[in-house]
This record gives structure tokens, sequence and C-alpha cells, in this order.
């Protein structure tokens, strides 16, 4: 699904102005929620936040798999990391073991919306 006009001028700005989430964990797996705020927002998270764009947001923690799983009547997706917690909670010497923060690493994407999406957007912190 693409953005209502492909020909309107196009802005890029943070995910987080698109969306919230929340992230997860079993072992070396992080999950990451991603909600938009907006429905008429959700087309853009389709198109833009796709399971190759956060492999490369995460590329530093070199996923094994990114996988999304679209939730269109929630107006969500949620992404799947495997091994992205440096072994899990019990074997990781990072201060974050549980990946509690990398919503807030994927929220930092950034995307390109459509200048008539722009009043929809959440303010910029």
């Amino acid at each position: 699904m693409k953005q209502a006009d492909s020909t309107a001028r196009r802005v890029r700005v943070p995910l987080l102005r698109l969306a919230h989430g929340r992230t997860g964990d079993k072992g070396n797996i992080s999950n990451i929620s991603l909600i938009a705020w907006h429905p008429a927002l959700y087309p853009v998270l389709q198109e833009q936040v796709t399971e190759a764009a956060v492999a490369a947001q995460f590329a530093h923690r070199r996923p094994a798999r990114v996988t999304r799983h679209a939730l269109p009547k929630l107006h969500a997706m949620n992404f799947v990391l495997e091994g992205v917690l440096d072994g899990g909670v019990n074997d990781a010497l990072n201060l974050d073991s549980h990946g509690k923060a990398l919503a807030f690493l994927l929220l930092d994407m950034d995307v390109e919306v459509a200048e008539g999406l722009l009043p929809l957007l959440r303010p910029a912190p």
C-alpha cells in the first residue's frame, strides 16, 4: 500500500513522530512492536519499515534474522530480531541485556512522509 499521492513533496522525519513501540525478549531474541499514532500513517510504516530496513537499522547488533508480522487491523506490526541480545539475558555483558531500549533505536530510524500527512505526526521532541 502506497502513500496517497506519490507526487507530493516528502519530508524526512524520525519514526517516533509516526509511531510508538515496545520491546520484549526471550533468550537471544528481541521483539519490537510498532504502532502507528494514526491509522492514516500505517501505510507509511508498511512501505518503509521493512525487514531489510530494520536489519539495516540494527546492523551493528548483527541480527541473524529479522521477521515482520503485520497487524493491519491494529495499525501495528511486530518485528522479531534473532541473535541481537549478545546471547540472551544470562549470557550478555551489556547494560541492557533484556534489550528494552531497542524500541527506541527503531524509533530513531528516518522515514519519508508526504507533506499532506504532516498534521498527523507527533511534535518533534
